[in-house]
């Protein structure tokens, strides 16, 4: 399996992360959608990060679709979801919280580190920081002050989607976050980043 994607991107990370716990081989091909776009369009035609080529060839697209299929085909008994009923559907919201906060800060980076600064569009700017903050807000209500992860020993995908997204904004936007608000997300993501599974996908090449 390849992951073709760079580890800067929330998106590829998750994948590259949960794979780690899943147990399943993979090789990273590190392209920007950016500053590799004719290579990752010869791969994938949407140019689209990240894009995972199956041993058959196959192409698989999205990072949500990818853990799916992930998860089907792994041996691994956990399998990053709670068994509880009720677990589950709140680790689906707070996976879908923590994707909605990865969307904005996507487009808040974007917009700032991408678009000249005399083109950038303040209004739209503010709306998309509102959200991601939002988000961020209900992620730090969430998170209980007496554990480490939202439902036992091990982490679920709700806590390395959280963690992945919460990393990647600190690490980007720090700016453009009121860190104090967030001490409990910042305890949570040091405690993720210090697993083996997230310090071998580190966001920066080593």
């Amino acid at each position: 399996m390849i992951l073709v994607g760079m580890l800067d991107s929330p998106y590829v990370r998750r994948v590259a992360i949960s794979a780690q716990f899943l147990g399943i081989k993979y090789t990273v091909k590190p392209l920007s959608v950016f500053d590799n776009y004719k290579e990752l369009k010869k791969i994938n035609p949407l140019a689209k990060a990240p894009s995972v080529i199956l041993d058959d060839g196959s192409l698989l697209i999205d990072s949500s679709l990818i853990i799916d299929y992930m998860m089907r085909i792994s041996t691994n008994k956990y399998l990053l979801m709670p068994k509880d009923d009720s677990q589950y559907r709140n680790a689906l919201y707070l996976t879908g919280v923590a994707l909605v906060a990865t969307e904005k800060l996507v487009q808040v980076t974007y917009e700032t580190m991408r678009r000249p600064k005399d083109k950038i569009y303040q209004q739209w700017l503010d709306r998309v920081l509102e959200q991601m903050l939002t988000a961020f807000d209900q992620l730090e209500i969430a998170i209980r002050n007496d554990v480490k992860w939202f439902y036992n020993q091990r982490p679920t995908q709700a806590d390395i989607t959280v963690a992945v997204a919460w990393r990647i904004a600190y690490e980007m936007l720090k700016e453009h976050i009121p860190i104090e608000r967030y001490p409990k997300l910042i305890q949570f993501s040091q405690h993720a980043e210090n697993l083996p599974e997230f310090s071998a996908c580190p966001i920066e090449p080593q």
